[in-house]
């Protein structure tokens, strides 16, 4: 019994050291023989982290344009203990690539962080194949241009909200806070000896900055039993003396950074899924907890963005799969998650069977302004009970869309809009411009004043709702503010794919490889690795100019549209990449040919940014310090720091200001 033990102890040993020994022998043989030793490229630092660490900075330090202008339009740099990664900007190549996401898909390591973000391999992000094909079709009613339509009056509420919360710090601006973000892991705590410009010293919010360009909600019929969220419950008497109009339009300074995050994390709280995160009341109150469904997101997605070494030999040697944990709060996050997501789930199923007829009921979605349940999962579930039982989404698949609308609408679209805010703080001619075009396009203006307890009248039918949607959704200089700031400031700046077989990839330009050989495509084996610099391609000098890092929208009105519609940027006969919007890869690829993997919620995230920028930029003026440097930190999405203020963590501090117009009734006499 001993010497079976001891002989037990001996070989586990030796087995287990054999395995590990041939599984990295295989990889180091395998990274040797692929055809992309053949490229060139930079110098690797490290066998064992190649040009990682040079490359964890490279939204701020140029290394992508650098390598390209020394290496061409495609090379390679070094990964893990040597193994080539190809990196192209060659247009050819990238649509060839992105069109085809079943043959090149996200490689292991990047699903599994995936994965641990929306709790599991089953969510639209991290579904691959069969089950991708399947889950984008049943998804595609979801978001379609008239299902996003439906979902405006939540972009226009929150916007406002959000508004009329800076207006009132704008009327105090020596007694408000920085919120948290809700998702985010706490920062380091301020060292002693650093000064906050922001002071935290509660205050109840001030009743002299309600809403003063009186907006009202132009899709309030489409909010039932709910009161204009527009409308102000407070409003200052036209003989308000000058000096309160001075000091409520006075700048003050701002980090609007944590305050977009918790406006588009209710914004697809209540548009992804029916569930009021109450973010932005939580701060204007200054309630310190969150509700129960972010505080578990934010323990999922704390984790998801760390980076851990075991990671990566979990890909090296999958034996070590099996040994995955998670700690205790990670368990209870998730048991939270699921616990929530099943009961959205289960009130959705439950209306959708109480229909009796789902043809009368898509009728209504696109037909009643005033029908329930509009939210995205509501509309997957009809369309997936509508199905045939086979090519239904089981109950997993189902809750891993509701994390997967979260991580994937929610940061993205806060990013956008925080780094287009900053554009155009930078930019003060840009700003008003686009100001002007805002305030051209006529708003029902109520007639004030209101008593708190009064219910303000309904908005003027002057204008129909569908009609000031699609006039927002096509101001030409709105619209070119937008493209520029995605182009210039994409929430995802880089993608990875890996081969699934060997393959040729052809090329526009061709390339001298290290041999001295002429090369007019990219050979792969199975395995290698592909890096698309999405924002390196977006702001590509060969593309779009000696200005290309320049933020001008005027690139967009003075541009030639092209056959698709597009506005392209200004010279004829440039390369474009084939994106699905803009000609650019900020949403992904969009030409399909074998599985495009293209952001299907674009149309949600572009009218999103619409309404809140027409909402901000219409009645608040923006300005930013000019003596700060702001820098790019990517941790799953782009965010920005201050770089002479690192202990802050992410933050974009503006001074906002008050836009006092004609139509103000502090003007009236």
């Amino acid at each position: 019994m001993l010497s079976s033990t001891v002989l037990v102890l001996l070989v586990l040993p030796m087995l287990a050291s054999l395995y590990f020994a041939w599984t990295f022998l295989m990889l180091v043989l395998r990274q040797a023989r692929s055809p992309l030793r053949h490229l060139p490229g930079p110098p690797s630092p490290s066998f064992f982290m190649g040009n990682l660490r040079e490359m964890h900075d490279q939204e701020n330090n140029g290394l992508v344009a650098r390598w390209t202008a020394e290496h061409g339009s495609t090379f390679v740099y070094r990964g893990f203990i040597g193994g080539c990664r190809l990196m192209t900007t060659d247009p050819r190549a990238v649509n060839y690539i992105m069109s085809r996401g079943y043959d090149y898909p996200k490689p292991d390591f990047v699903r599994d962080s995936l994965a641990s973000m929306v709790a599991g391999y089953e969510g639209l992000l991290t579904a691959e194949g069969e089950m991708h094909r399947k889950q984008n079709d049943h998804q595609n009613p979801a978001f379609s241009a008239a299902q996003i339509r439906s979902l405006t009056p939540i972009f226009w509420e929150k916007a406002v909200r959000l508004r009329d919360i800076w207006l009132d710090i704008t009327a105090s601006p020596k007694s408000f806070f920085t919120p948290a973000d809700p998702l985010a892991a706490p920062e380091p705590s301020a060292q002693p000896g650093d000064v906050d410009p922001e002071p935290a010293e509660p205050r109840p919010l001030s009743p002299c900055a309600a809403t003063t360009s009186f907006l009202p909600n132009p899709f309030s019929s489409f909010l039932p039993s709910k009161a204009s969220p527009t409308l102000p419950s407070i409003v200052k008497s036209r003989a308000a003396p000058a000096a309160a109009a001075e000091r409520s339009s006075a700048p003050c300074r701002l980090d609007v950074l944590p305050w977009l995050a918790r406006a588009t994390l209710d914004v697809i709280g209540e548009a992804g899924f029916g569930y009021a995160f109450n973010a932005l009341e939580a701060a204007a109150e200054r309630r310190e907890s969150e509700s129960e469904l972010a505080r578990a997101f934010g323990v999922i997605f704390g984790t998801a963005r760390k980076f851990r070494a075991m990671t990566i030999l979990q890909v090296w040697f999958p034996v070590l799969r099996a040994f995955r944990s998670e700690n205790a709060a990670m368990k209870e996050a998730n048991a939270t998650m699921r616990r929530i997501g099943m009961d959205l789930i289960e009130k959705r199923r439950h209306g959708v069977l109480e229909t009796t007829s789902m043809s009368e009921k898509a009728g209504a979605i696109e037909g009643d302004k005033t029908v329930l349940d509009r939210d995205l999962l509501s509309v997957l579930i009809r369309s997936n009970i509508s199905e045939v039982p086979t090519q239904r989404m089981s109950i997993n698949e189902i809750l891993c869309q509701i994390s997967t609308f979260l991580a994937a609408g929610h940061e993205t679209s806060s990013s956008a809009l925080t780094w287009t805010l900053y554009a155009l703080a930078r930019a003060p001619s840009v700003q008003a411009k686009l100001r002007n075009e805002l305030r051209s396009l006529p708003v029902p203006i109520p007639t004030p004043p209101y008593t708190p307890s009064s219910t303000p009248p309904p908005h003027s039918p002057a204008m129909d709702d569908d009609a000031l949607l699609d006039r927002i959704s096509h101001l030409p200089y709105l619209d070119a503010v937008v493209r520029e700031s995605l182009r210039l400031f994409a929430p995802i700046t880089t993608t990875m794919r890996m081969a699934t077989a060997d393959d040729v990839i052809p090329v526009a330009a061709p390339f001298v490889d290290r041999r001295g050989r002429t090369c007019t495509e990219i050979r792969v084996r199975k395995g290698d690795i592909i890096s698309v610099p999405i924002q390196a391609l977006n702001k590509n000098a060969a593309d779009w100019g000696a200005d290309a890092e320049v933020f001008r929208p005027e690139r967009w009105v003075d541009g030639e549209v092209g056959e698709n519609g597009e506005k392209e940027a200004e010279g004829e006969g440039r390369r474009r990449v084939q994106g699905l919007w803009g000609n650019m890869l900020t949403f992904g690829g969009g030409t399909p040919v074998n599985g495009n993997r293209s952001c299907i919620g674009y149309r949600f995230a572009l009218s999103e940014i619409k309404v809140f920028l027409f909402v901000l930029v219409r009645d608040l003026e923006f300005a930013i310090d000019p003596t700060l440097e702001i820098e790019k930190k990517v941790n799953v999405v782009t965010r920005p720091c201050v770089k002479s203020e690192p202990h802050r963590g992410n933050q974009m501090p503006l001074y906002i200001r008050r836009i006092l117009s004609s139509s103000d009734p502090d003007l009236l006499t």
